[in-house]
Order: structure tokens, then sequence, then C-alpha cells
């Protein structure tokens, strides 16, 4: 008895001889399957991430009070320390133009940091992504 000829019967008693459309299914089946293992893991990342930017906002935010507060009673000494020579009513009138004057160098400052950053579009990033649709376009011509 002779072997069939080569080529003549692709299926045999191996597994890896499968038809194309089962192993491009399969391969399709698993990288959706790895797609999502890869969404899920991030997602768990992405909330342990959540977690602990909650908890150092929090903190900040606490922080920020307290700091608050620190300059409410800073303020307030300087206005007695300042009670001593002067009136309490000119202590207080000083303090106030310092920090109105400090408050406005600050707003200036802010403005045109702001000015300088408008406006608030990635323009690098759409000018590279004009690049590459037109690259594209370009090479679908071909």
């Amino acid at each position: 008895m002779q072997p069939p000829p080569a080529g003549a019967d692709r299926r045999s008693t191996h597994s890896t001889d499968e038809p194309m459309s089962e192993l491009v299914q399969r391969a399709s089946q698993q990288l959706t399957e790895l797609v999502r293992g890869e969404l899920r893991l991030a997602q768990a990342e992405m909330k342990e991430k959540g977690k602990r930017y909650g908890k150092g906002g929090g903190l900040f935010g606490g922080a920020g009070v307290v700091g608050f507060l620190m300059l409410q009673a800073l303020v307030a000494t300087a206005i007695a320390a300042l009670a001593v020579p002067l009136p309490v009513w000119a202590a207080a009138l000083i303090v106030t133009a310092v920090l109105g004057v400090i408050a406005a160098v600050m707003a200036m400052s802010g403005k045109k940091q702001v000015d300088q950053a408008a406006p608030p579009t990635p323009e690098q990033t759409v000018e590279s992504v004009k690049a590459d649709v037109a690259e594209i376009k370009e090479s679908a011509q071909r």
C-alpha cells in the first residue's frame, strides 16, 4: 500500500493541522480574551491609583485648610505687633493694604500666565494628528 501523495489530504491526526478558518477564529478569540484581560487589569490598577489619589487629595485639602488658618493667625499676629506703637485700627489697615497689594500682584501674574496659555487646545498634537491623517490619505491613494 502506498502513502497518499503529498498535499492530497491536509487533515491528519495532528491537532496542529486544523483548517485555516478555525485557526483564525481561535486567534481572534484568544486576542479578544487577551484584550479583555488587559482591560480588567488596567481597570483594577486605575481603581487602586484612584483611591490613592483621593486620599492624597484629601490630605492636601486638609493641609490647605490648616495652612489658611495659619495665615489668618499670622495676620492677626502682625496686626497685634503693629498695634503696640499704633492704634489697632491703623495696624489693621496697614496689614490689609499690604495683603491687597500682594493679591493684586498675584492676580496680574496669574492673568499673564493664563493669557500665555490660551487657547486651551493642544496645538502641537492637533497639528501632528492632521499630518498623520494627510499621510494616511496619501498612502491610501497610492
